[in-house]
């Protein structure tokens, strides 16, 4: 079984689409949180979210098949983020073949469409639904713009388990590239859910902090005990894994090693977390495993990126978790919630958060969790508050713990 390298990584978010100022701008405890411009909002509770501003069409549109027209927002994303990891892993843009794959994850792509072509069926007739509604809202579009800009003809897909489904295609991803059926994939996840009917539903389902409208960059507070709830944010967040062999072969230098991941359901609730979080525990248990760690020997040497919503119940339960799973050495772990400034990407939150928490491996720096004001006494570990921190880490852990009940641990190794 080859090991799994991460080689290139790309992204675009609401703090921008450079890897370089993505990182600057968390280790600044800037906010990408700001009054949503792409929708009306003057009836909503909520008017913020996580926005992308300043697409490049240029860098969007590859051919006449893949071009800005033809894509909805969650397949522009994903082309751009993955333009650049593949620039970043020093691989061609073109004719990637059937050793190259793509797993990508998305949790609520086609929103956009699905709702504008909804309304012009009902109020404007039949002739008015767009020919394009189904590739533009279809979730494996995607991933098939992607294979389709750049000539990747091996194993194609997209996985959808809301919170954690780029997590799941990294794992997809990963296996693939173990098991010797792909030399290296494009992974992670896009998103694009911020339309009226995505606030909305989360709105009503009351899992969004509501009150901020004024004052957006204090909205998300992990961990703090006046946390309200998420912000939704867009984006993508693309990796490159490669097996150990083709990055020889190729003489590049990884950032870092996939070592182990867990995965495992609740099979509890749709949208609540188990209180007692004893899936989520045993998955980071499975990870630590599949790396070859005990909590003693990772705890002190270990960055967690925590999923860290800023729900009431998300981040009990997280912190559970990390208790269980660690024992006494969970006082040791260094742990933030870098949506405090990015908001939730929902789908591409694990390969948005993949990205930092390898760039916190290489630069040896860990973003902080802002707006933790007021620390809740049910989660007294050790959240970074406020300020990013200089420290010796050799692994990184990446929680993804989703609605429906499915969680994810990711385990990466400095390199």
């Amino acid at each position: 079984m080859s090991r799994v390298l991460v080689t290139g990584m790309g992204t675009i978010n609401p703090l921008g689409s450079d890897l370089h100022e993505v990182w600057n701008k968390l280790l600044a405890g800037v906010s990408g949180i700001r009054p949503l411009t792409q929708i009306p909002t003057c009836d909503l509770d909520v008017q913020i979210g996580g926005e992308v501003l300043h697409l490049d069409p240029t860098t969007i549109t590859i051919n006449d098949r893949v071009s800005l027209r033809r894509m909805e927002r969650s397949s522009q994303f994903a082309i751009l983020a993955t333009r650049d990891a593949l620039l970043d892993a020093r691989l061609p843009l073109e004719n990637l073949g059937p050793r190259a794959g793509v797993y990508l994850g998305a949790g609520l792509s086609g929103l956009k469409t699905l709702q504008e072509q909804t309304e012009n069926l009902i109020n404007r007739g039949t002739s008015k639904v767009s020919p394009f509604t189904i590739p533009l809202l279809m979730p494996n579009a995607s991933a098939a713009n992607i294979s389709i800009a750049y000539g990747i003809t091996g194993p194609t897909s997209v996985i959808s388990t809301a919170c954690a489904s780029s997590g799941h295609a990294i794992i997809a991803a990963a296996q693939a590239i173990a098991s010797g059926q792909i030399d290296f994939a494009i992974t992670g996840g896009t998103e694009a859910s911020l339309t009226r009917l995505g606030i909305v539903s989360f709105l009503r389902m009351k899992a969004m902090a509501t009150g901020y409208n004024e004052d957006p960059e204090k909205a998300v507070r992990p961990f703090s005990a006046d946390r309200k709830g998420l912000i939704m944010s867009e984006g993508a967040g693309i990796v490159v894994l490669e097996s150990e062999d083709s990055a020889k072969r190729r003489e590049v230098t990884p950032y870092a090693e996939l070592m182990g991941y867990g995965v495992t359901t609740d099979a509890q609730h749709l949208v609540r977390p188990d209180e007692h979080a004893c899936e989520m525990t045993r998955g980071i248990k499975l990870a630590l495993g599949m790396s070859g760690l005990s909590s003693s020997q990772a705890a002190s040497r270990m960055y967690v990126n925590a999923h860290g919503t800023g729900t009431v119940l998300n981040d009990l339960a997280e912190t559970k978790a990390l208790q269980d799973a660690f024992g006494p050495d969970a006082a040791e772990l260094q742990i933030s919630s870098t949506k405090s400034m990015t908001g939730h990407l929902i789908g591409a939150s694990c390969g948005l958060e993949t990205i930092i928490s390898i760039l916190a491996l290489k630069h040896q720096m860990l973003p902080p969790t802002i707006n933790l004001d007021q620390p809740d006494p049910a989660c007294p570990l050790d959240y970074i508050p406020h300020h990013a921190r200089e420290a010796r880490v050799e692994y990184a852990l990446n929680n993804s713990f989703a609605f429906g009940g499915h969680n994810v641990s990711l385990i990466f190794k400095r390199l």
